[in-house]
């Protein structure tokens, strides 16, 4: 990249060789080169872009304003959180069950919408075996309360005491061959420890919402980018983007419903029209990247994070085929553990509009 000096040489070198080529004519006996280089100095020099690092989120700061009355509530919850997460996992896993018992008196309609969930895509199932996997995912639901504060505080010797990484030489052998790593990974329960465990295996990149109260957005940025590198605002494609062209390891989710605009409707198990964002496929063809699916899932040792096999489908240019096999492949995946999946959420909201009526009524 060219220096402000180097820069102010080559114009001043280019006037000189204007003015002089007014008043003189160059000799027969010009050489080749010196001939090429007076015709290099008529035209104004480009000067090169300017290096512009990636936009990323800034670091919430720790201000006086969080000891305020209104902020009492939150502390008080982050303590518990705090001094629970530091019991043997075992007995976390027992205050896990109490919770789970609590959920199904007080949130009794997020029940329901996992409930309809686990019958739109398992039609095939019987109804006890969705509801045993149901009665699970509620448990898994409860744990993942605790292992987002497990996330955030665990010291780094106990988060690798339970946690165990599983292909991470696909990772990075793409990043050795110069592309970057475009990790698409699902909404389980388990996320934010997930999250912590791949970035102790490799510092990773991800898009950031930012909460909407300041304490805990303070304690959530700080606790989700304790082993990982940054994080990028998630309206900001053009920076994930960036760092992937970077030759760096960022993760995404394709599995949630993001509404109409950026979305096409392809099948997702047994609902045959899922609002499935378009923009999977937009980040993996625009980027120089190599798509991976990266998942978190529970282990005889605590937790495992999978990395699989370069994805090579998602460069398809029919969107539907391509879309297609990746909820294939996202289904299957969760059909591994189907209790740590994120049931609660509402997947299959938005409708297409030769068929608008909810599935939620």
């Amino acid at each position: 990249m060219d220096t402000p000096e180097t820069n102010n040489k080559n114009n001043n070198y280019a006037k000189g060789a204007v003015n002089a080529e007014q008043s003189v004519v160059v000799s027969e006996h010009t050489t080749a080169n010196e001939q090429d280089a007076a015709a290099a100095s008529q035209k104004s020099p480009k000067s090169a872009k300017p290096y512009k690092p990636v936009k990323t989120v800034m670091a919430p700061r720790f201000t006086a304003a969080f000891f305020h009355p209104k902020y009492w509530g939150v502390w008080f919850g982050a303590a518990l959180l705090y001094i629970v997460t530091w019991l043997p996992l075992s007995i976390i896993k027992l205050l896990a069950r109490v919770i789970a018992k609590l959920i199904t008196v007080f949130v009794p309609k997020r029940i329901q919408i996992a409930r309809r969930n686990l019958e739109l895509c398992y039609p095939q199932w019987s109804v006890q075996k969705r509801e045993k996997v149901l009665k699970d995912n509620i448990f898994r639901t409860s744990m993942g309360l605790f292992e987002t504060g497990m996330g955030w505080w665990w010291p780094e010797w106990r988060v690798r005491r339970h946690a165990e990484v599983e292909g991470l030489e696909n990772a990075l052998k793409v990043l050795e061959s110069g592309k970057g790593v475009f990790g698409l990974t699902l909404h389980n329960v388990n996320l934010e420890i997930g999250c912590r465990i791949i970035g102790y295996a490799y510092p990773c990149i991800a898009f950031y919402r930012k909460h909407n109260n300041p304490l805990i957005d303070y304690m959530q940025y700080h606790g989700r980018n304790r082993s990982n590198k940054y994080m990028i605002d998630k309206r900001n494609a053009k920076a994930l983007i960036q760092a992937m062209n970077e030759n760096e390891f960022c993760l995404y989710f394709p599995d949630q419903d993001y509404g109409k605009n950026t979305s096409i409707f392809v099948p997702f198990g047994g609902v045959e029209q899922t609002a499935t964002t378009t923009a999977t496929l937009m980040f993996a063809n625009r980027a120089n990247c190599i798509p991976l699916m990266v998942v978190s899932q529970y282990s005889k040792k605590g937790y495992k994070v999978k990395i699989g096999t370069p994805i090579e489908y998602l460069a398809d240019k029919n969107q539907e085929l391509a879309l297609t096999k990746l909820n294939e492949d996202v289904l299957a995946i969760v059909n591994q553990q189907p209790d740590s999946y994120l049931w609660m959420h509402k997947r299959f909201k938005t409708r297409p509009e030769n068929a608008p009526e909810s599935l939620y009524k």
